[in-house]
């Protein structure tokens, strides 16, 4: 982010304005409608005292050297300067402007792509409703009354998000400013009367990590959550996507790196929402495709807490989506197995296991999660159950993610092509898919796929 985006009070306050034409016309007009009072100044001058005592200064001569000149002058007099289509010459930049009354949403690129702040000006403009700033002043009116009767953070959020997303903003919004006021005075006399309130968990799959796979119900609970309970797996850029003032806890289990154990989680699952919050219980992938939802879910029910299931796009699907390979192919693949290479005990799986003949089979894709340390074993199990040496794997780290790498090889060599990452101390999470679609992976390393001896 190159410029801090501010909201400035200009109410009573003298704002310059230098230059004729429609331009300097338009920053004028727009610091009256912000309350200021605009002095205008028809050619540029070097006179400092012409700009001391401004809030700001809007330059728009058109001449370069003049602009120029009056911005070093409003410099010297302490005031920031705005020099229309001059962004080096500029302390702040003009953004793209939403105006709902109240309501104020700013676009910008930077001064990058100037083009690119108006057309999403007008997309925003296009679902943003008319009467929005009628809302925020319905909101403004009940503030006081709000904060002094609920106290507790968690429940007076609650209350507002029923005012801003409820049947009081749908009024508002139609036009009947009466009615609403009366949905807010019986929403204020309901939390009178209950003086405590239960929260509620969702366990939510953030997907494989590019934020852009978020479910539009994941990113909506990420900004409603009190707290966030995540895995090490959620990447920063999804973190990014939730609300600022969110509690964020990390309880990640890794192998080799346990900090919380699942007792542990689904304690401080119960014990949150049983203090009132919304809880988002953020997992990597689907939660509950190896992802331990099931367990949570259980606990908070045990507990007779209200709990909700948000699906996310499991990893097998985001990422062979990613390398560009089909987990099923009409020529190939009729069957797909998601495996995962460690059980809760901590074993690797198929020990005891009599299924590896089938997974071996021919026209079967495997997408193996938490394989990696286990990849000799996966190999040898595979062979053993009358796999070829020569069946494609992929193995895909960081799939959907800028840093994304993909390689291919052949059964025999899975061990060596998943070494490399087991040694980087900043390995991510990593898919194994076997099969014959494994060689049809785009942008992949891939080493001889050449029959194995």
């Amino acid at each position: 982010m190159r410029h801090l985006p501010l909201f400035f009070d200009l109410d009573a306050r003298r704002v310059v304005v230098v230059g004729q034409g429609p331009a300097a016309d338009r920053r004028a007009a727009l610091a009256r409608s912000a309350g200021a009072e605009v002095e205008r100044l028809d050619a540029a001058l070097d006179d400092v005292e012409a700009y001391r005592g401004a809030a700001a200064t809007f330059i728009a001569t058109g001449d370069a050297e003049a602009d120029a000149m009056a911005a070093r002058a409003a410099r010297a007099a302490a005031v920031p300067v705005n020099v229309a289509d001059r962004p080096a010459l500029s302390d702040f930049i003009m953004p793209a402007i939403v105006d709902r009354d109240e309501v104020v949403v700013a676009i910008s690129t930077g001064g990058a792509a100037p083009v690119l702040a108006t057309v999403l000006r007008q997309r925003i403009e296009a679902i943003l409703p008319e009467r929005l700033g009628a809302l925020a002043r319905l909101s403004r009116s009940f503030r006081a009354q709000v904060g002094a009767l609920i106290a507790e953070p968690t429940r007076r959020r609650a209350l507002w998000r029923r005012l801003v997303d409820g049947p009081a903003a749908r009024l508002v919004l139609a036009g009947d400013d009466a009615g609403a006021r009366r949905v807010v005075l019986g929403e204020l006399a309901a939390a009178r009367r209950h003086a405590t309130t239960t929260g509620i968990a969702h366990i939510v799959g953030a997907g494989p990590g590019d934020p852009d796979l978020l479910t539009l119900r994941a990113a909506q609970l990420l900004q409603e959550a009190d707290a966030i309970l995540h895995d090490d797996l959620v990447p920063p850029a999804i973190l990014a996507r939730a609300r600022r003032d969110a509690e964020f806890i990390a309880v990640g289990k890794r192998k080799g790196r346990m900090r919380w154990t699942q007792a542990e989680i689904d304690a401080e699952l119960v014990r949150r929402v049983r203090a009132g919050q919304t809880v988002v219980r953020l997992k990597a992938g689907d939660p509950l495709v190896f992802g331990r939802g099931g367990e949570e879910v259980e606990a908070l029910r045990r507990a007779g807490l209200p709990v909700a299931i948000v699906p996310g796009i499991t990893a097998a699907l985001g990422c062979a989506a990613s390398a560009g390979i089909p987990l099923t192919h009409r020529r190939l693949a009729s069957a797909v197995t998601f495996v995962t290479a460690h059980r809760a005990d901590g074993q690797a799986s198929g020990q005891q296991d009599e299924s590896w003949p089938a997974l071996a089979a021919q026209g079967h894709t495997l997408a193996i999660y938490m394989g990696t340390t286990e990849a000799a074993s996966v190999r040898d199990r595979l062979l053993g159950a009358g796999a070829s040496p020569s069946t494609p794997v992929a193995i895909v780290e960081n799939g959907t993610r800028p840093d994304e790498r993909v390689s291919v090889g052949p059964l025999i060599e899975l061990a060596r092509l998943a070494v490399p990452r087991n040694s980087r101390g900043d390995a991510g999470p990593i898919l194994i898919i076997v099969g014959e679609v494994a060689a049809l992976a785009t942008a992949a390393e891939q080493p001889l796929l050449a029959e194995a001896s």
